[in-house]
């Protein structure tokens, strides 16, 4: 049992699909300091061994030799080490040059800042490397390529798979391993109905766990890993459409009146609601006043686009079923953002509202708490500060999570648990591709706006390398003589801090020969401080970041509200929840340091109101020519403002737990979808799940077991959020 998931007890078939789950220690060769390591490596069963696929493959039926392999082609080519050459051009900088002979000629692999290449490598090794064939200096060479070192074993003509490995297990054990939980495997039943597999023309379990560790084809490879995915986004859309069937039993949903607060409140609204903002609330307010089921909806929409509002709406109706609201938002900043917002239009309305934070003295917070207790709050903005034990509600009916993946799943479980049978609106400024909506927001039904309200004057986005830096100085002047107002957003807090901290770094970019690009000096908020002190000598400039107390930080921002502080130099504290509509220029430092969600998040500060907006993104890879991710990303930004674009070419560049820090936060991450290319297969998952869900609401039928066993075995986690276990 999985967090009120009941599985009947295993039939001989169900025990044949269990095989999966018997402890690595069961495999032949699997004992001490091989155990050791394995488990090191996070793999304890069968199962985690066999769905560890390989991260690449060295594919030797297109083998080139030295002399015949093209110039400016990825290639796999196998020889004998000739010589280790270790070089040292400057302080800090290793060139390790491996050069590698056949019967045609001798090529020259070059490894940068891998010293240990040296100690791994040596004259004599049969090698096989893969990377992309250049010519320099009298040789054919390749720069930092993947290699495998080979064994008689290894014959040509084959696919090499090459896993995941570690230190006390060997590629070639690993290999062996994998052959031997195979043949453990051959019995294993698969989990999906022969119908649904030949309806979608997938390859059984057996079959696809042996292609795609040991294929004959990289066509058939990508056969089984398409098998793997189809499985992997099923059982997800299942497990997360279950747990709100086991989330809902033995509740009672709470059938939300609408009534004069919902209407005093729209009348309230210093703007009419937009054709999708009206959308969106129809949706919310039916879920809320259907009784017989709890809402799970998501309301995504892009920057500026009055999600606010919409919420605002939901919170009345709470207020006219006398039942109270919680909205809980990731910062303090935002929090606060919402109460400065909602409450005057909410008391206009005669809707009570408070702000709890980690900051809230003493007094205020015992008397919030009784007026929670007691029934006298309606509605109650806070960070996570609102778990605290403490904090109980008369009758909570509603619950609204902003930017959800930046809560853990014990936050989220927390709050939900202060009201059972609560509604849940889950809002979220940072625009999702569908694929990544459909997997890991697949129990949610989804609101989207996409258009903003008050369309404004828009933001004109610029990047700019160092010697045009006067443009953007030049444009935060304009402004300031015009008694506007600018952000400088930097990537540290101070100098001192250690660049590999920062929560929003893409990868380590190289040049076409593979040697790391040379990284710009980054830019921290101490020091640009007082550096833009002289630069812009008689403006107030002042900084706001997250190691500021609450209370700093709240009288930063009113201060910058008021026009008090003419710069901002600031993190990326301000990407959500501060609103300064005076507020028309901004320049992000070190642009190539950021994602694409988080600089769109950003230029969405200026722009706001009547005045347009301009945002300069400096970075030392603004020369145009070579295309690199973090030049798409920039030209991107300059070419278009609509968020959902934006997140399709992020999910393109990016894994998708990059882009929603869902492993850092207690989500789901994919292993085998590549959410860009598997659209059809994503789909179909989902499509296949709410029909056998319709068949079956909660899989019993027979047929369906060893379904609902993978579904929980799988994805056991998610049903620990719902039972707390």
């Amino acid at each position: 049992m999985a967090g009120g998931i009941s599985v009947p007890t295993a039939s001989a078939r169900l025990a044949r699909a269990a095989v999966l789950e018997q402890d690595i220690s069961r495999l032949k060769y699997v004992s001490g300091a091989r155990e050791e390591a394995l488990r090191r490596l996070n793999i304890e069963t069968v199962g985690d061994l066999l769905l560890r696929i390989p991260r690449r493959y060295l594919d030797f039926t297109h083998a080139y030799t030295v002399e015949m392999a093209p110039l400016g082609q990825v290639c796999t080519i196998v020889g004998t080490v000739d010589r280790v050459v270790t070089k040292r051009p400057r302080p800090r900088m290793t060139v390790t040059e491996v050069y590698i002979a056949d019967d045609t000629g001798i090529m020259q692999v070059a490894f940068f800042k891998q010293p240990w290449i040296s100690r791994d490598i040596a004259a004599g090794d049969r090698l096989a490397v893969m990377g992309k064939v250049e010519f320099a200096y009298g040789f054919k060479q390749m720069s930092s390529p993947h290699y495998e070192k080979l064994d008689a074993a290894s014959a040509g003509g084959t696919i090499l798979p090459v896993h995941p490995a570690g230190e006390g297990v060997s590629q070639a054990w690993m290999r062996r391993l994998v052959s031997v939980a195979l043949e453990a495997a051959s019995t294993f039943s698969d989990p999906l109905p022969a119908r649904l597999r030949a309806r979608r023309a997938l390859m059984s379990i057996s079959r696809a766990l042996r292609c795609v560790h040991f294929p004959s084809s990289m066509g058939e490879r990508e056969l089984a890993r398409r098998r793997l995915a189809y499985e992997e986004v099923l059982l997800l859309q299942l497990a997360l459409r279950l747990r709100n069937h086991g989330n809902l039993l033995g509740v009672e949903p709470v059938a939300h009146i609408l009534g004069e607060h919902v209407a005093r409140l729209e009348s309230e609204l210093p703007f009419d609601l937009t054709e999708e903002q009206r959308s969106a609330v129809d949706d919310i307010l039916r879920d809320m006043a259907d009784g017989s089921h709890v809402m799970n909806r998501l309301l995504l929409g892009d920057v500026g686009t009055g999600k606010t509002a919409v919420a605002m709406v939901a919170l009345a109706a709470v207020a006219d079923t006398g039942t109270q609201a919680c909205v809980m938002a990731p910062t303090g900043v935002l929090a606060r953002q919402y109460a400065v917002k909602c409450t005057p239009v909410l008391e206009r309305a005669g809707v009570s509202s408070a702000l709890l934070t980690g900051s809230t003295p003493a007094a205020e917070r015992e008397k919030i708490c009784s007026d929670l207790r007691s029934g006298r709050l309606d509605v109650l903005f806070g960070t996570h500060a609102v778990l605290s034990e403490d904090v109980n509600f008369a009758k909570l009916s509603l619950v609204v999570i902003d930017e959800q993946h930046r809560f853990g799943v014990e936050q989220r479980s927390g709050l939900r648990a202060k009201g059972p049978g609560a509604d849940l609106l889950v809002m979220t400024a940072t625009p999702i591709p569908r694929t990544l909506a459909l997997s890991l927001y697949g129990d949610l039904e989804t609101s989207v706006i996409r258009h903003r309200p008050v369309a404004g004057a828009g933001v004109t986005t610029r990047v700019l390398d160092e010697a045009n830096r006067d443009i953007a100085y030049g444009a935060v002047r304009e402004a300031l003589e015009q008694g506007r107002q600018a952000y400088v957003i930097c990537p540290l807090v101070s100098e001192r801090d250690d660049a590999d901290e920062l929560e929003d770094v893409p990868g380590i970019e190289r040049d076409d020969d593979g040697r790391e690009t040379q990284a710009a000096a980054l830019h921290a908020v101490d020091t640009e401080v007082e550096r833009l002190r002289t630069v812009f000598s008689g403006a107030c400039i002042e900084a706001l970041h997250g190691r500021m107390g609450a209370r700093e930080k709240d009288e930063a921002i009113d201060r910058f509200r008021g026009g008090a502080i003419q710069i901002l130099v600031s993190t990326t504290v301000v990407e959500v929840g501060v609103d300064v509509p005076n507020a028309t220029v901004m320049i992000i430092e070190n642009g190539e340091r950021f994602g694409l969600a988080t600089l769109h998040q950003l230029r969405g500060r200026v722009g706001r109101g009547a005045m347009a907006g301009s945002c300069f993104i400096m970075t030392k890879n603004a020369a145009r020519g070579r295309i690199t991710p973090a030049r798409e990303r920039l030209d991107a930004l300059e070419r278009t403002e609509d968020g959902f674009e934006l997140a399709e070419l992020d999910l393109r560049l990016r894994h998708e737990g990059e882009i929603l820090g869902l492993r850092q936060h207690g989500g789901v991450s994919l292993r085998f979808v590549d959410l860009d290319a598997d659209t059809d297969l994503i789909e179909a998952a989902h499509d296949d799940a709410m029909e056998l869900l319709r068949y079956a609401p909660t899989l019993h039928a027979t047929a369906l077991i060893p379904l609902r066993l993978s579904v929980v075995d799988r994805y056991g986690d998610i049903f620990k959020e719902v039972s707390g276990g």
